[in-house]
């Protein structure tokens, strides 16, 4: 069979025949008088492992070893192929998800693009003081697509720049809540905390149902950090979460200040005052707890706490007793 027909049958061009006869990986078995290739069955057959090996991503070099040298054994190059595969998907992924994030931006020309390509690598750059700057940039020079900044906020361990990325993500309106729910579903700790901060900052009411929602949380840092967002938002929702941070001596000073702003609220105030009172009342409560809850009293406003406080000041425990008539003096001299 002549090249030209090998050709049309294998779908291998004629050139690149010749280019394998040259690298010596297929030489037809003869020649017509004319001196034309002409290739027997088990040269086209040869032809098909070629093309079936280079599918698997093997160089010219490497199928002619494979097919040649009879020592050699496939499964080391296979796991290194492999290997090279899922390096390659990895970066074909991230340049899609970078592709996705530039189009999201809606960009109005190359110097846009350009420069939301500039600031996505400085959200990814190893100096905190670049993506600090990167993530104040966002609000205030090029839209950043809400799931980059999402990304870098989850993931963002200093302080000051986590700081700065939440801002961001405060002014980037409700588009970043989706992403910063899934976060909270992270199997890493320190992301679920993160993804919850976040959302606590964000002023939409979008963010409201969200953090109510993760009150019932099984991961008590996000339940705390629901309860205190939801507590300056009014929500009465929060107070038994409250009350158990202070119970548990969890950010109790905080829970305490949310418990005071909700009880700002004449509805709430007989409601979160039993609440703090009723542990109280059980024997078996430990000092120290009846001591934090005695305390958080101080700042309940109205009649209920006032009195709740008077009770307290005859307390079998000196320690709450003395406690609760300071804070009745207090009271007073304001």
């Amino acid at each position: 069979m002549l090249i030209g027909e090998v050709a049309r049958r294998s779908g291998v061009s004629a050139r690149m025949l010749r280019h394998y006869d040259a690298l010596g990986l297929i030489r037809p078995t003869g020649r017509t008088g004319a001196g034309y290739r002409e290739y027997s069955s088990d040269d086209i057959r040869r032809i098909f492992h070629i093309e079936s090996l280079r599918s698997l991503g093997l160089s010219l070099r490497e199928v002619k070893r494979a097919l040649d040298d009879p020592a050699f054994t496939p499964a080391e190059l296979v796991d290194d192929l492999i290997g090279q595969t899922r390096e390659r998907i990895a970066r074909e992924t991230e340049l899609l998800t970078r592709l996705r994030r530039i189009g999201a931006a809606e960009p109005a020309d190359w110097e846009n693009v350009l420069q939301i390509v500039a600031l996505l690598h400085a959200l990814g750059s190893e100096s905190a003081g670049t993506r600090q700057s990167a993530a104040l940039s966002s609000v205030t020079e090029v839209p950043v697509p809400p799931e980059a900044l999402v990304e870098a906020a989850l993931g963002e361990a200093d302080p000051n720049v986590a700081g700065a990325l939440r801002w961001a993500l405060a002014r980037s309106g409700a588009g970043v809540l989706p992403p910063l729910a899934e976060g909270l579903a992270s199997p890493a700790a320190e992301v679920r905390e993160r993804a919850v901060q976040a959302i606590a900052e964000i002023p939409q009411a979008a963010a409201t149902p969200l953090l109510q929602d993760a009150l019932a949380h099984p991961d008590p840092v996000v339940r705390g950090h629901a309860a205190l967002a939801l507590g300056t938002r009014g929500v009465a929702a929060a107070v038994p979460t409250l009350i158990t941070m202070i119970v548990d001596q969890t950010n109790d000073v905080d829970a305490a200040d949310a418990l005071s702003t909700l009880a700002n609220d004449p509805a709430l105030e007989a409601q979160i005052t039993t609440a703090l009172v009723t542990p109280l009342t059980t024997p078996t409560t430990d000092p120290a707890i009846r001591q934090r809850l005695t305390q958080a009293l101080a700042d309940i406003p109205g009649p209920n706490a006032t009195q709740a406080l008077k009770t307290l000041t005859h307390d079998e425990d000196r320690t709450v007793a003395l406690t609760a008539t300071y804070i009745l003096k207090l009271r007073e001299t304001r």
